[in-house]
């Protein structure tokens, strides 16, 4: 595991507790955020107006089939529920009371940001992409469900690499590790139940990977600069 050096900490161990995206990682997330974004839009412009599922999607499987029976379509529709709204809110409320309690202020501002910029990149995208399945009103690319569980995946992911003190491959690893569970937990349901193409889940998860470490990099920018004025 590498180890934090006085450089990391230079700013005193509060300001670097406070950092909702660790220095550790800043320049090694960069170049994944990066290819994130370009598979977001290599599959865009590929998928742009289908309306059925492409070869990748065929050979994975038929999206559009009836592809689990119960229990674990009851699993798939629990897991789904967590990307509805009512869902989705009760995660994001209880993740922001859970970073109050720990009067982390700046970590519960990247839950609610880094949650609704995920979700909304993914919206827009959808609708300058223009993919549907299941009919014209039912645009599917890229998955928002699957962009808002990777986010959150990533969100908590990153607070417990700052928390920990967790070096450049430990934090690295962690987070990608998060963003992989969530991503696939949510994707397999979106799959499964028929309301997305995997590339669709492929999208969701490379547009949280893409818009999380930046939404938290801003995060730390403008609570800095607010921190400064302060003084």
């Amino acid at each position: 595991m590498d180890r934090l050096t006085g450089a990391d900490l230079e700013v005193g161990p509060t300001r670097f507790a406070l950092e909702v995206l660790p220095r550790s990682l800043r320049a090694r997330l960069g170049p994944i955020a990066a290819l994130a974004t370009l598979v977001v839009g290599v599959l865009g412009v590929l998928y742009a107006g289908h309306g059925e599922p492409g070869g990748v999607d065929r050979w994975i499987i038929q999206p559009t089939a009836d592809s689990v029976r119960p229990p674990w379509r009851r699993v798939a529709l629990a897991v789904d529920f967590l990307g509805e709204p009512a869902g989705a809110a009760t995660l994001i409320v209880a993740a922001v009371a859970g970073c109050l309690l720990l009067r982390r202020t700046r970590a519960a501002v990247l839950v609610v940001a880094g949650a609704t910029v995920s979700v909304g990149t993914a919206t827009l995208l959808k609708h300058l992409v223009g993919r549907t399945i299941h009919g014209d009103g039912n645009l599917s690319y890229p998955s928002g469900h699957t962009a808002f569980f990777t986010a959150l995946g990533l969100i908590v992911a990153l607070l417990a690499t700052g928390r920990f003190g967790l070096g450049g491959t430990a934090g690295t690893s962690l987070v990608l590790a998060a963003a992989l569970v969530a991503g696939a937990a949510m994707g397999w349901a979106q799959v499964a139940l028929g309301a997305h193409y995997p590339t669709d889940v492929l999208g969701g998860w490379c547009t949280a990977l893409a818009v999380t470490p930046a939404t938290a990099w801003l995060v730390d920018r403008m609570a800095d600069a607010r921190r400064r004025k302060r003084r």
